[in-house]
Protein backbone atom coordinates (compact mmCIF):
# COMPACT_ATOMS: atom_id res chain seq x y z
CA UNK A 1 0.00 0.00 0.00
CA UNK A 2 1.41 3.39 -1.00
CA UNK A 3 1.64 6.13 1.55
CA UNK A 4 0.06 9.52 1.10
CA UNK A 5 2.44 12.45 0.77
CA UNK A 6 1.70 16.17 0.79
CA UNK A 7 3.42 18.92 -1.12
CA UNK A 8 2.74 22.45 -2.28
CA UNK A 9 0.50 22.53 -5.34
CA UNK A 10 1.92 23.85 -8.60
CA UNK A 11 0.30 24.95 -11.83
CA UNK A 12 1.30 21.55 -13.28
CA UNK A 13 -1.31 20.00 -10.94
CA UNK A 14 -4.20 22.06 -12.27
CA UNK A 15 -5.50 19.55 -14.81
CA UNK A 16 -5.93 16.95 -12.06
CA UNK A 17 -7.26 19.51 -9.55
CA UNK A 18 -9.82 20.59 -12.16
CA UNK A 19 -10.90 16.96 -12.65
CA UNK A 20 -11.27 16.33 -8.93
CA UNK A 21 -13.29 19.49 -8.42
CA UNK A 22 -15.45 18.80 -11.49
CA UNK A 23 -16.47 15.48 -9.94
CA UNK A 24 -17.31 17.21 -6.64
CA UNK A 25 -19.43 19.82 -8.40
CA UNK A 26 -21.17 17.32 -10.69
CA UNK A 27 -21.82 14.51 -8.23
CA UNK A 28 -21.55 16.02 -4.77
CA UNK A 29 -23.08 18.63 -2.54
CA UNK A 30 -19.99 20.03 -0.81
CA UNK A 31 -19.74 22.80 -3.41
CA UNK A 32 -22.75 24.89 -4.29
CA UNK A 33 -21.45 25.48 -7.80
CA UNK A 34 -23.76 23.83 -10.33
CA UNK A 35 -21.42 23.70 -13.31
CA UNK A 36 -17.77 22.67 -13.06
CA UNK A 37 -15.43 25.58 -13.73
CA UNK A 38 -13.09 25.38 -16.70
CA UNK A 39 -9.38 24.68 -16.40
CA UNK A 40 -8.81 28.35 -17.20
CA UNK A 41 -11.04 29.45 -14.33
CA UNK A 42 -9.40 27.00 -11.93
CA UNK A 43 -6.03 28.40 -13.00
CA UNK A 44 -7.18 31.95 -12.28
CA UNK A 45 -8.39 30.90 -8.83
CA UNK A 46 -5.09 29.12 -8.15
CA UNK A 47 -3.04 32.11 -9.31
CA UNK A 48 -5.04 34.46 -7.08
CA UNK A 49 -4.49 32.31 -4.00
CA UNK A 50 -0.79 31.91 -4.77
CA UNK A 51 -0.34 35.66 -5.33
CA UNK A 52 -1.80 36.31 -1.88
CA UNK A 53 0.43 33.70 -0.21
CA UNK A 54 -2.33 31.34 0.89
CA UNK A 55 -1.48 27.67 1.46
CA UNK A 56 -2.45 25.29 -1.36
CA UNK A 57 -1.52 21.61 -1.04
CA UNK A 58 -1.92 18.41 -3.02
CA UNK A 59 -1.89 14.86 -1.74
CA UNK A 60 -0.11 12.21 -3.79
CA UNK A 61 -0.34 8.48 -3.65
CA UNK A 62 1.92 6.38 -5.86
CA UNK A 63 2.92 9.56 -7.70
CA UNK A 64 -0.65 10.56 -8.60
CA UNK A 65 -2.54 13.55 -7.20
CA UNK A 66 -5.49 12.15 -5.22
CA UNK A 67 -6.70 15.29 -3.48
CA UNK A 68 -6.04 18.92 -2.78
CA UNK A 69 -6.70 21.53 -0.12
CA UNK A 70 -6.27 25.24 0.20
CA UNK A 71 -7.06 28.12 2.51
CA UNK A 72 -8.29 31.42 1.18
CA UNK A 73 -9.72 34.64 2.50
CA UNK A 74 -12.91 34.12 4.50
CA UNK A 75 -14.20 37.59 3.60
CA UNK A 76 -12.50 40.49 1.80
CA UNK A 77 -12.80 43.17 4.47
CA UNK A 78 -9.49 43.85 6.25
CA UNK A 79 -10.69 43.08 9.79
CA UNK A 80 -11.14 39.46 8.63
CA UNK A 81 -7.48 39.19 7.58
CA UNK A 82 -6.60 36.66 10.29
CA UNK A 83 -9.39 34.26 9.26
CA UNK A 84 -9.15 31.76 6.41
CA UNK A 85 -11.72 29.44 4.91
CA UNK A 86 -10.60 25.92 4.11
CA UNK A 87 -11.44 23.78 1.10
CA UNK A 88 -10.59 20.08 0.81
CA UNK A 89 -11.41 17.80 -2.13
CA UNK A 90 -10.51 14.15 -2.60
CA UNK A 91 -10.66 12.14 -5.84
CA UNK A 92 -13.59 9.70 -5.88
CA UNK A 93 -11.35 6.62 -6.01
CA UNK A 94 -9.27 7.85 -3.04
CA UNK A 95 -12.09 8.55 -0.58
CA UNK A 96 -11.99 6.68 2.70
CA UNK A 97 -8.19 6.23 2.58
CA UNK A 98 -7.15 9.04 4.92
CA UNK A 99 -6.39 11.54 2.16
CA UNK A 100 -8.78 14.18 3.52
CA UNK A 101 -7.40 13.84 7.04
CA UNK A 102 -3.81 14.18 5.86
CA UNK A 103 -4.72 17.23 3.76
CA UNK A 104 -6.58 18.88 6.67
CA UNK A 105 -3.68 18.28 9.05
CA UNK A 106 -1.24 19.74 6.53
CA UNK A 107 -3.47 22.72 5.83
CA UNK A 108 -3.86 23.47 9.54
CA UNK A 109 -0.09 23.42 9.98
CA UNK A 110 0.41 25.69 6.94
CA UNK A 111 -2.21 28.16 8.23
CA UNK A 112 -0.53 28.17 11.65
CA UNK A 113 2.88 28.80 10.07
CA UNK A 114 1.47 31.79 8.16
CA UNK A 115 0.10 33.30 11.37
CA UNK A 116 -3.63 32.99 10.80
CA UNK A 117 -5.86 32.80 13.90
CA UNK A 118 -9.05 31.08 12.79
CA UNK A 119 -9.93 28.53 10.14
CA UNK A 120 -13.55 28.50 9.06
CA UNK A 121 -15.20 25.59 7.27
CA UNK A 122 -18.28 26.44 5.23
CA UNK A 123 -19.74 23.00 4.57
CA UNK A 124 -22.46 22.47 2.00
CA UNK A 125 -24.92 19.71 2.88
CA UNK A 126 -23.76 19.83 6.47
CA UNK A 127 -25.59 16.76 7.75
CA UNK A 128 -24.01 15.46 10.99
CA UNK A 129 -23.05 12.22 9.23
CA UNK A 130 -21.41 13.91 6.23
CA UNK A 131 -17.77 13.03 5.63
CA UNK A 132 -16.79 16.70 5.67
CA UNK A 133 -18.44 17.43 9.03
CA UNK A 134 -16.88 14.32 10.53
CA UNK A 135 -13.45 15.19 9.13
CA UNK A 136 -13.56 18.68 10.60
CA UNK A 137 -14.73 17.36 13.96
CA UNK A 138 -11.87 14.85 13.94
CA UNK A 139 -9.25 17.60 13.65
CA UNK A 140 -10.82 19.76 16.36
CA UNK A 141 -13.24 22.12 14.63
CA UNK A 142 -16.35 23.07 16.60
CA UNK A 143 -19.78 23.90 15.20
CA UNK A 144 -20.45 27.62 15.00
CA UNK A 145 -23.62 27.94 12.93
CA UNK A 146 -26.10 26.54 10.43
CA UNK A 147 -27.95 28.15 7.54
CA UNK A 148 -31.00 25.97 6.97
CA UNK A 149 -32.13 25.33 3.42
CA UNK A 150 -29.54 27.72 2.04
CA UNK A 151 -28.61 25.73 -1.06
CA UNK A 152 -30.64 23.82 -3.63
CA UNK A 153 -28.80 21.15 -5.59
CA UNK A 154 -29.60 17.71 -7.02
CA UNK A 155 -33.31 18.28 -6.36
CA UNK A 156 -33.11 18.98 -2.63
CA UNK A 157 -32.55 21.76 -0.13
CA UNK A 158 -29.23 21.70 1.67
CA UNK A 159 -28.11 23.21 4.96
CA UNK A 160 -24.80 25.02 5.18
CA UNK A 161 -22.82 24.35 8.34
CA UNK A 162 -20.14 26.63 9.70
CA UNK A 163 -17.34 25.12 11.76
CA UNK A 164 -14.37 26.91 13.28
CA UNK A 165 -10.90 26.07 14.54
CA UNK A 166 -8.92 28.63 16.55
CA UNK A 167 -5.16 28.40 15.93
CA UNK A 168 -2.14 30.33 17.19
CA UNK A 169 -4.05 31.44 20.29
CA UNK A 170 -7.19 32.38 18.36
CA UNK A 171 -8.73 35.56 19.73
CA UNK A 172 -7.03 35.24 23.12
CA UNK A 173 -3.81 37.06 22.19
CA UNK A 174 -3.00 40.08 19.98
CA UNK A 175 -2.02 39.59 16.33
CA UNK A 176 1.57 38.76 15.50
CA UNK A 177 3.00 41.74 13.59
CA UNK A 178 5.23 39.33 11.62
CA UNK A 179 2.34 37.11 10.48
CA UNK A 180 1.50 36.90 6.78
CA UNK A 181 -1.90 38.60 7.18
CA UNK A 182 -0.44 41.51 9.15
CA UNK A 183 2.50 42.02 6.75
CA UNK A 184 0.12 42.00 3.75
CA UNK A 185 -2.15 44.48 5.50
CA UNK A 186 0.73 46.89 6.18
CA UNK A 187 1.86 46.63 2.53
CA UNK A 188 -1.62 47.53 1.29
CA UNK A 189 -1.89 50.63 3.48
Amino acid sequence: MSSITLRAATSADLDRITEIYADAVTNGTASYELEPPSRTEMGARFDSLMADGFPYLVAEKAGAVVGYAYAGAFRPRPAYRFVVEDSVYVAPDAKGQGVGLKLMQGLIEAAKAAGFRQIIAVIGDGRPDSASVQLHEKVGFHHSGRLEGSGYKHGRWLDTVFMQLPINGGASVPPDPQSLPERKFRQQK
